[in-house]
């Protein structure tokens, strides 16, 4: 016997979303549910190939399976799709990944880390930053650089220094606050950076905020953010960032 049914739009109606993760990412797809919480709103996940250890050569290799990666996600169409690499976006640059989505999902609105941050800069008027990052110096520096050529200045920064993507999904929270107060003391600055999709900052972000006074932006937080932003979704409560609308 052959059951009848009946077809509905099926899940995302109010938006569908994309994102790409890498192997060693344990973070980002965990703090994204909290940015995206809206029933109506489908977000897939795909991961793409890349070593645990973040260097530039391991990064701009990634540009190569970026295709492969987005062509698991469903092929319907999709309205945001998102990169989950920081020092990825950095090292290929935000037009090279816009591209490398769009061979594949044409009619998707593309963003990454770095571009969510600096239009999260730019909505919240941030021109001095405190940077943190958990990356080895030449990773580090290749974004403090595109991030000083996009206008901003680097007021005070510090670095993890970790290579292992691996180990930086385990420094805790707490590790993570202490650096935001430390760079933030180093000089006057507007806000914080925390770069790193696999660091966990968005359940302390609000404590850290309480703590210097000034907005924390994360790499997790802006890629929401932005990707909410490019969706037409509305503000959420949360972390100066989140009630801003872009």
């Amino acid at each position: 016997m052959r059951l009848p049914f009946a077809t509905d739009k099926g899940m995302g109606t109010r938006a569908a979303m994309g994102l790409i993760v890498l192997p060693a990412d344990e973070t980002l797809e965990n703090e994204m549910r909290a940015l995206l919480p809206e029933a109506d709103v489908a977000l897939y996940h795909s991961r793409i190939s890349m070593p645990p250890e973040v260097t530039a050569e391991t990064l701009a290799a990634m540009g190569a399976a970026l295709p492969s990666a987005v062509a698991m996600l469903p092929e319907s169409p999709l309205d945001v799709i998102g990169y989950g690499c920081t020092s990825g976006a950095t090292v290929i640059g935000p037009e090279g990944v816009r591209a490398r989505v769009n061979k594949v999902h044409p009619e998707a609105r593309v963003t990454d880390p770095i571009t969510a941050t600096l239009a999260a800069c730019r909505a919240l008027g941030l021109r001095r930053l405190g940077f943190v990052t958990p990356y080895v110096e030449s990773v580090s520096e290749a974004m403090r650089a595109l991030l000083i050529e996009s206008g901003l200045e680097i007021a005070g920064f510090a670095s993890f220094e970790e290579g292992d993507d691996r180990v930086v999904a385990r420094i805790t929270p707490e590790s993570i606050l202490s650096a935001i107060e430390i760079v933030a003391g180093m000089a006057d600055c507007d806000g914080v950076f925390v770069s790193c999709t696999n660091l966990r900052v968005a359940g302390i972000a609000d404590a850290a905020e309480r703590r210097i006074g000034r907005p924390v932006i994360s790499s997790n937080l802006a890629l929401g953010w932005h990707m909410r932003a490019l969706a037409k979704l509305p503000a959420l409560a949360g972390p100066t960032l989140l009630r801003q609308p872009a």
